[in-house]
């Protein structure tokens, strides 16, 4: 089954300037539909606003005042919520930190920076090929 490139996406970071890089990225690989969150606390409302109508997570990790993981858990921990798929993104690649993003329940993990093609193969990785 083919990855509707028309599902909602949330991007969440705390810089203005990887929202617009990471936006741009996904209207390179087709996907429209993508909403924003400055951190944590605002994409946790967001996914409660929309009642989990959304295809796909993509987070910073370092963010104030709630942080990517911390984001990861409260999804994870929300049955409305958990399903799901969350993409964890940082520029530690530190294995601790990977390690505990896959405890928290992270669907893959990309390290920047990071182009349109390394944002593609991780998102077939986790909703398969479009």
């Amino acid at each position: 089954m083919a990855v509707d490139t028309n599902m909602r996406v949330l991007i969440v970071d705390d810089y203005k300037t990887m929202l617009r890089i990471m936006r741009n990225l996904l209207k390179q690989l087709s996907f429209e539909n993508v909403e924003e969150a400055i951190d944590g606390t605002a994409a946790l409302e967001k996914l409660r606003e929309f009642d989990g109508d959304f295809g796909l997570v993509i987070s910073d990790w370092n963010m104030e005042p709630m942080t990517g993981i911390q984001l990861l858990r409260e999804v994870r921990g929300d049955d409305g919520l958990k399903q799901i798929p969350f993409i964890m993104v940082t520029a530690e690649s530190k294995s601790e930190n990977v390690i505990a993003a896959k405890e928290a329940g992270v669907s893959n993990y990309i390290v920047k920076p990071f182009n349109a093609e390394t944002l593609k193969s991780k998102m077939e990785s986790v909703l398969g090929e479009f």
